[in-house]
């Protein structure tokens, strides 16, 4: 029995809901007594197991670490990255940014093959692939292990992800038994810990490595997304955060954001930040104050600016944070707010990448399940397991699809944004920050915007695909399945093909 595997008695959690203990058992035709028998040794267990919660309280301690100069901290690094030699491809006019969704290995595996083919590409007319043009990628949960990976070796990464993590037993390493120890420690905070989920992604993958050494690599920009349970809004690991909680992110381990984006709840106790305002006397930045304060902008970049608020004043000691995919399963959620509370036009690129970018492309590599189950068959049902399943799902799903709308709409708002800024500009200013002269539209600015998902498919594979479960172990070849469909749902996307076109 186990409490993470998807094809184990335990409902999962697919990126997108709660792990919930199978203890109502599926409907059948068995006889009365043996039913009878059933309840009464389930509701003993129940019992047994809430006692014990009241024993068990498992909890993780902060890592983050307070910082006396944040704004100092961050300037630092953005200066470093703005001296590194990756960033040169965003200047040759086409830029790709990537959202991983959530889904365990299911996820990581589909989304890395789509970064196999864009190795795989020729750049069009510059001699490189065009995996040298992506600018950011966003992940959750699965789709955040290999976001990280990639942000921080970028064209390494490519090299030994597959078998460094996607043909790795990270189950094996975690408390995932059914048994009544583990059902009381869920009830009580979480089965596990993040201590082992962060040593073996460190083991594995990070090897120590902090966010500061993904600020100081410049591009692509790398958004790693929780949830933030108690403001109920997602939580980013970027710098205007931890500025707010007077912390030093450039401190803060890799493996202990990924671990927060990958945190399912009930499989492990939310992991703690801390905020430390009384350590902080620098005010929060304008356009965050100015965002908490206008309920008539976007309520998710005001909700955000909120939460930063409270951890600003006190009202938020301990920030408690699971599974990115609660709020929103596909990671876009965290660009909208990154672009709401950027403070600039055309953030958070650099001058020259707004001035010379003509064509964006940004496609959303949807690993996410769709609906699955018999009780549409019949006119009993969903029950038990399935009823809790369904309202999760449905709840989950709700968010994603209007984090997509609202992400649709902060594109639309920000390509605007960035038109106005660039024609405003002065000649000797365009010559100046574009770093080369020549012929130059100020409109020349196109924004392509796509999904690569399972639903590319015919039906038959499409539903191959989504019977895969969202454990964290996978078997080998249902890896190498992944990582191929990955790369021919990317090659036949629409968007993909349209970007294709306008590059060349």
């Amino acid at each position: 029995m186990s409490l993470l595997a998807a094809d184990g008695p335990a409902c999962h959690f697919l990126g997108k809901g709660l792990i919930l203990q199978r203890m109502i058992p599926t409907r059948r035709r068995v006889p009365k007594a043996m039913t009878a028998m059933r309840a009464v040794k389930v509701l003993t267990a129940m019992v047994m197991a809430l006692g014990l919660a009241g024993c068990a309280t498992v909890y993780n301690l902060p890592l983050n670490e307070p910082s006396a100069n944040p704004i100092g901290d961050i300037i630092t690094r953005a200066a470093a990255s703005e001296t590194r030699g990756n960033r040169q491809a965003l200047s040759e006019g086409s830029v790709i940014a990537l959202s991983f969704s959530g889904g365990g290995t299911r996820a990581s595996a589909f989304s890395f093959g789509v970064l196999e083919q864009l190795r795989r590409t020729p750049s069009p007319g510059a001699g490189r692939d065009l995996i040298d043009h992506v600018g950011m990628v966003s992940g959750v949960s699965g789709g955040a292990i290999t976001a990280a990976y990639f942000g921080l070796k970028g064209h390494a990464a490519l090299n030994d992800f597959r078998e460094q993590f996607l043909t790795q037993d990270l189950m094996s390493q975690l408390r995932t038994d059914a048994s009544l120890v583990n059902i009381s420690r869920a009830l009580g905070g979480g089965a596990n810990t993040d201590e082992k989920l962060r040593q073996w992604f460190d083991e594995h993958l990070y090897h120590g490595a902090t966010f500061g050494d993904l600020i100081a690599r410049g591009r692509p920009i790398t958004l790693i997304n929780a949830t933030d349970i108690y403001n109920r809004t997602p939580f980013l690991f970027v710098p205007p955060t931890f500025l707010a909680l007077c912390s030093d992110l450039s401190r803060y381990p890799i493996a202990a954001g990924v671990a927060a984006s990958a945190a399912v709840p009930g499989a492990f106790a939310p992991i703690v930040v801390e905020a430390f305002p009384e350590q902080c006397k620098t005010p929060l930045p304008p356009e965050i104050e100015k965002a908490a304060n206008d309920p008539t902008g976007s309520p998710l970049v005001h909700s955000y600016a909120q939460s930063l608020q409270r951890a600003r004043n006190g009202g938020v000691k301990y920030v408690k944070l699971l599974d990115g995919g609660l709020v929103d399963n596909y990671g876009l959620s965290g660009i909208t707010i990154a672009l709401g509370l950027s403070g600039m036009p055309y953030g958070p690129l650099q001058p020259r990448e707004a001035l010379n970018m003509r064509r964006l492309l940004f496609l959303v590599v949807d690993s996410g399940r769709g609906p699955s189950g018999n009780w549409t068959q019949t006119i009993e049902g969903p029950t038990g397991k399935d009823l809790i399943s369904a309202v999760v799902d449905a709840t989950i799903d709700a968010n994603t699809r209007s984090s997509y709308a609202a992400f649709e709409a902060s594109m639309t708002n920000w390509r605007e944004q960035l038109v106005k800024w660039r024609c405003s500009l002065k000649p000797a200013d365009v010559a100046r920050l574009r770093g080369q002269g020549g012929p130059w539209n100020c409109r020349d600015l196109k924004f392509i915007i796509g999904r690569v998902s399972f639903d590319q498919f015919d039906a038959e594979r499409a539903r191959k695909l989504n019977a895969v479960p969202t454990s964290f172990t996978l078997p080998a070849d249902t890896v190498d399945e992944l990582r191929q469909a990955g790369a021919e749902a990317l090659k036949a996307n629409p968007m993909f093909q349209a970007f294709m076109k306008e590059a060349r």
